[in-house]
């Protein structure tokens, strides 16, 4: 395995890539562009890279469906990292080129819903045909394939491009999530403000199913982020449940809600606990009553000692 080098959904100029660059470690790391998501995550399955930086939940559109998807199936690989990326685009264009004279553009398809009333007002006769990622539809551009592209402002220079139009965005303070991805391995210790992503199958179809498995995090007072249905492939109303819970897989109550998970699940991946991006432990919420390890511990050591008499 190369322990060097890290992939990430490119070309360059992607946001995926500006996010990377924020990691302290990408520095001395060989940084390799892939065509996908899948692609960047199956060098890390055989051993090509170390590990794959990847967009999994946007503010806007939600969760990344090709990240989930790929997660929950194939050879398991774990979350390490995540890191937040403000998401502002630019209009890009060739030099030039005048906003009267755009007729078709491109963009990553979770950018449009991002920039859609800004298409409506400005470019409302405009053409939109998706790409691969909003580098790509920067280099269709410099090709001459599409008229401009929504992307990165950095990425114009990178394509010979200019920005005509720059901080586009519907909804303010947009951000995606992105997370580092590597091969199974212990989780780093926790930090008191970490996440803790698993995938969960339903067992038998029945009024309630989704319920039980909420109640496994409710009752043990785990928070839950991020709740993602997602079809199966074995048929229509088959599903699993992508989750991101507050706290870490060595907190007793998030421990043992995944117990209680794999006990009436016929399968539950786990993801990975890792530190939330942006979140220091003072500002983590209180532990409601009754759900620190300390309360759990206590409630244990209770139950042997009724079970010997002692209680």
């Amino acid at each position: 395995m190369s322990a060097t080098r890290y992939t990430y959904l490119g070309p360059e100029g992607t946001f995926t890539e500006a996010a990377l660059r924020t990691l302290p470690e990408a520095a001395t790391r060989e940084l390799v562009p892939m065509v996908s998501v899948p692609a960047a995550l199956d060098a890390v399955r055989n051993g090509e890279a170390a590990a794959a930086l990847v967009p999994i939940e946007n503010s806007v559109e939600g969760g990344v469906t090709a990240t989930l998807d790929e997660l929950s199936s194939g050879e398991p690989l774990m979350i390490y990292r995540e890191v937040l990326l403000p998401i502002a685009f630019a209009l890009l264009v060739r030099p030039g080129t005048k906003l009267s004279e755009i007729k078709t553009v491109t963009g990553h398809p979770v950018a449009q819903p991002q920039v859609r009333n800004w298409l409506r007002r400005h470019l409302p006769e405009a053409v939109w045909e998706s790409a691969a990622s909003n580098a790509d539809g920067a280099r269709l551009v410099q090709e001459g394939r599409f008229d401009a592209a929504f992307a990165g402002e950095f990425a114009a220079a990178t394509y010979g491009l200019e920005p005509l139009v720059t901080e586009i965005h519907d909804a303010e303070n947009a951000e995606t999530r992105f997370v580092l991805v590597g091969r199974p391995a212990r989780p780093a210790a926790p930090t008191g403000a970490d996440k803790t992503s698993v995938v969960l199958w339903l067992g038998e179809d029945h009024p309630g199913a989704l319920l039980e498995l909420l109640q496994e995090f409710a009752v043990r007072g785990v928070n839950l982020m991020l709740i993602q249905s997602r079809p199966t492939g074995a048929g229509i109303g088959n599903y699993c449940f992508a989750v991101d819970a507050e706290g870490h897989i060595s907190d007793r109550r998030v421990g043992e809600a995944l117990m209680g998970l794999k006990r009436i699940c016929p399968k539950v991946r786990f993801l990975g606990s890792y530190p939330r991006a942006g979140v220091a432990v003072e500002d983590v919420r209180p532990l409601r009553r009754g759900t620190s390890d300390g309360e759990f511990t206590d409630a244990s050591d209770w139950l042997a000692r009724a079970q010997d008499g002692r209680a």
